[in-house]
């Protein structure tokens, strides 16, 4: 069988999907954009200046004063420029990144980019987009903007196919750099009437909003001329115009217009060319705010503190039960936006940026930030244990799982702050939503933070305990497995000689995965079995079910896959456990059926739990259970089905980043070439797996059923192929880096074009071009190209796009594909 890759679960879940225009937006190729709340309208011709920059230049950046509607303009441009990009347009959101160092971080979660342990976030991200053809839409970037810039800069030195679209209130001011300065929405001119009028962008938007709020409004007679006077006043920024016509039903356009007059007195002063637009929009959040009664004021304040949508109860725990009238009277004044369901199917009521920007800053001069601070962390403990408790539950963990989906950026938000400033805070946070990272592939993108927190507190103690478990795991998932296993043995050497308990079996259990993968079987079953017993000696059955994991693995390793799959069915017995463990044993238990050759009973394991692992989005067993299946498929001939099978595997392991998983589809895609008369790839993916292997530092178990399996063909094939052609097409597979092995996976698994379409194919190009191919697959960057060529770098560009045209091969990774298929590297 494939080999076991883990005990654990760190990969990136499915997502819970997005409903109405959001999912249109994402079946566009435009990924992470929030559904406008608001009608586009008045930008067509911003639109089309800045999509005509991002045709010239790597990097426009859209700046304006807060309000001025740069978002909104981004994503319309994302939207019609996505089809241009063969990988659409990717938003990353950066308002509510507190620190600017966690910049690159919050892009690599956006990107679903993972960290592999002891490589920067920039880097890791610079790596994924260096095989994309994207646009990157960095939206929020003035508070962080020397790291915005930084970043920026190394991604376009990095990654010639990408462009980057970035918003902010000043400019990056970095070389290359575009910049489109946002205008307020057209207002009328004095002199102004009629169409005139009703045709101004800024009047055009009003009356869309007024509508919207009172269906009878029309614009027309003294309406239209008090309309008009009251955009000019709010200077046409949309965000000012907006929160004034939600308020048109119950206060009228004249008793709006006589509000500004008396509550804005700083829309008439001060250099208006400098700063007027900025005054108009913090004066139009100022009079909202000064409408409201002082216990409302109070709870807007409070509310200021939540980085992402909140529901009710979520607001009543940090501003008191008097929350509920008062949220809804927000809601009306539009100081909130009204609630839309989340992913675990409650409401939630968000704040726009910029005023809970402004509310934030009256907390502060409140005195009341620290307060609203600690309110909001004992919140999010509370329902961060809960649903941890119920993701370890077998009813209960689907419910859990979407629950903390819902209030993931408010759990990011309070760990960083309790990191610095409660540690205990964060010891129960990081406790409590470990398996929920694992679950959703969170895991990586939580690295920093957890090696803060293991650098902060006392080693022994739970903050401490639990963040090197959990670094422990994100290292063994990416197959930093000496990593790992030093993170494992520094808690184990801690606290080994204490008292059992959960943290304990947990690194023992997890020690046992690490040294299976490291060829150490005797040491294996030695922790596992250490594990098991504390871990019924606790009634912890989570770690029992992952100890009794680890000696099947151990008894498999050593040969027998008869006591192996005995002690998955044991663990799968185990009274209470959670549908996670119980998958892995399934998972597990289909692995050493088929190696025991009880291929229909392997079968029916691997069916039952593939549909399990769909429904719960547990990526992990997925990408495990999909290569048990191809083997199975192989065995009885259905090539095609392998093929399929593996494939899903290879595109799993490049959207989670899991070493293991790739290095299992790479054997698998060996037993594929061998059954299709590709003998000289079967050795040349056996050859990329086992190099890539001895880098993570995996050795094989000599007993282990799959690796004699493995070493028997192998031999057979260079029998056949003779030592010549065997030799080459290992080296071949020994010179590939995980990129270009994992390209190869999926060339070798691609289905055959119809017989219409003919595979793109590098017979037109000319010997430069192919040489440009070669290179590109090689992972040289445009520049390095130009140097190696000693040619320009808009030369070397430009044969790219020629060579694009004629292959039809749009990203750096198509490009290695094809080279990989006609031998080029």
């Amino acid at each position: 069988m494939p080999r076991p890759v883990c005990t654990g679960f760190a990969v990136r879940g499915y997502g819970t999907g997005v409903e109405g225009a959001a999912a249109g937006m994402a079946a566009a190729g435009v990924h992470g954009f929030p559904v406008v709340l608001t009608s586009f309208v008045g930008r067509a011709g911003a639109v089309r200046e800045v999509a005509g920059l991002l045709e010239e230049y790597r990097l426009v950046t859209v700046t304006g004063p807060g309000g001025v509607g740069k978002t909104r303009l981004a994503g319309e441009v994302a939207r019609r420029a996505a089809a241009r990009f063969a990988d659409g347009a990717w938003l990353a959101e950066l308002a509510a990144v507190r620190d600017p160092v966690r910049v690159p971080p919050a892009v690599a979660v956006a990107l679903g980019v993972r960290e592999p342990p002891g490589v920067p976030a920039a880097e890791a991200v610079a790596r994924v987009l260096a095989r994309q053809q994207l646009l990157l839409v960095l939206d929020n970037c003035e508070h962080v903007i020397g790291k915005a810039a930084e970043l920026c800069g190394g991604l376009l030195q990095a990654c010639d196919d990408i462009r980057i679209l970035a918003t902010s209130r000043e400019p990056l001011r970095i070389a290359g750099e575009a910049v489109y300065r946002l205008a307020p929405l057209p207002v009328p001119g004095a002199g102004d009437a009629g169409d005139d009028v009703a045709g101004a962008g800024a009047v055009v938007l009003f009356s869309d909003r007024a509508r919207a709020a009172d269906a009878g409004f029309a614009l027309a007679g003294q309406n239209r001329a008090d309309v008009a006077r009251l955009v000019g006043r709010l200077d046409g920024m949309p965000l000012a115009i907006e929160l004034a016509a939600a308020r048109a039903e119950a206060l009228g356009v004249s008793q709006l217009l006589r509000l500004l007059d008396d509550r804005l007195g700083l829309l008439a002063g001060g250099d208006r060319l400098a700063a007027g637009r900025h005054r108009s929009l913090a004066a139009t959040a100022e009079w909202s705010y000064q409408l409201l009664e002082e216990d409302e004021r109070r709870v807007f304040r409070l509310l200021s503190v939540f980085p992402a949508p909140f529901t009710l109860e979520a607001a009543e725990a940090v501003t008191g039960r008097e929350a509920t009238p008062v949220v809804l009277r927000l809601v009306e004044c539009s100081l909130l936006v009204p609630p839309r369901p989340g992913p675990d199917g409650r409401s939630r009521y968000a704040m726009l940026e910029t005023l809970r920007a402004y509310g934030a800053g009256l907390l502060a001069g409140a005195g009341e930030q620290d307060q609203a601070q600690a309110a909001l962390a004992r919140y999010a403990v509370r329902v961060a244990e809960e649903a941890g408790a119920g993701v370890l539950t077998v009813t209960g963990e689907l419910a859990a799982a979407r629950w903390l989906d819902a209030e993931a950026a408010t759990m990011g938000y309070v760990l960083a702050w309790a990191v610095e400033h409660d540690l205990e805070v964060a010891a129960r946070l990081v406790t409590a939503l470990g398996l929920w990272w694992q679950l959703r592939g969170r895991l990586a993108g939580q690295e920093p933070l957890l090696r803060e927190l293991a650098g902060r507190a006392e080693p022994g103690s739970d903050g401490w305990c639990a963040a090197q478990r959990w670094l422990a795991q994100s290292a063994f998932d990416a197959t930093g497995l000496l990593q790992a296993l030093q993170w494992c043995a520094a808690v184990i050497d801690v606290i080994g000689d204490r008292e059992p308990s959960r943290a304990l079996v947990d690194c023992l259990a997890l020690q046992s995965g690490i040294l299976a993968n490291l060829g150490r079987v005797p040491e294996t079953a030695a922790a596992a079995r250490r594990a098991q017993v504390m871990a019924r000696e606790l009634g912890y059955p989570f770690g029992e079910v992952h100890a009794t994991i680890g000696l099947a693995i151990a008894a498999s390793y050593a040969g027998d896959p008869d006591e192996g799959a005995r002690l998955a069915r044991q663990g799968r017995q185990i009274p209470d456990i959670p549908g996670t463990a119980a998958r892995t044993c399934s998972y597990l238990l289909a692995g050493v059926l088929a190696e025991t050759e009880d291929l229909p009973a392997a079968g029916r394991a691997c069916a039952a739990t593939l549909a399990q692992a769909r429904d719960a989005g547990d990526l992990n067993v997925l990408s495990g259970i999909l290569p048990i299946m191809a083997d199975l498929d192989l065995r009885a001939g259905r090539t095609s089905d392998a093929a399929a099978h593996l494939r899903e595997a290879a595109q799993i392991a490049l959207q989670t980043g899991l070493g293991f998983t790739m290095l299992v589809v790479l054997g698998g895609c060996g037993f594929l070439c061998a059954a299709t008369g590709n003998p000289a790839g079967a050795l040349t993916a056996w050859a990329a797996d086992e190099t890539l292997g001895r880098q993570g530092g995996m050795k094989d178990a000599d007993t282990d059923p799959y690796v004699r399996r493995l070493r028997k063909a192998r031999r057979q094939i260079r029998e056949m192929l003779g030592p010549d052609r065997a030799g080459a097409a290992e080296q071949r597979g020994a010179a590939m880096n995980m990129a270009t092995a994992s390209e190869y996976a999926l060339l070798l698994t691609a289905p055959a074009p119809p017989s219409s379409q003919p595979a793109p194919g590098p017979a037109r190009l000319s010997g430069r071009e192919r040489e440009l191919v070669t290179l590109v697959a090689q992972g040289r960057t445009d520049a390095q190209i130009a140097a190696q060529l000693f040619i320009s770098i808009r030369t070397v560009r430009s044969h790219l796009d020629r060579i694009r045209d004629k292959t039809g091969c749009r990203r750096r990774a198509d490009l290695t594909r094809l080279a990989l298929a006609e031998g080029l590297v």
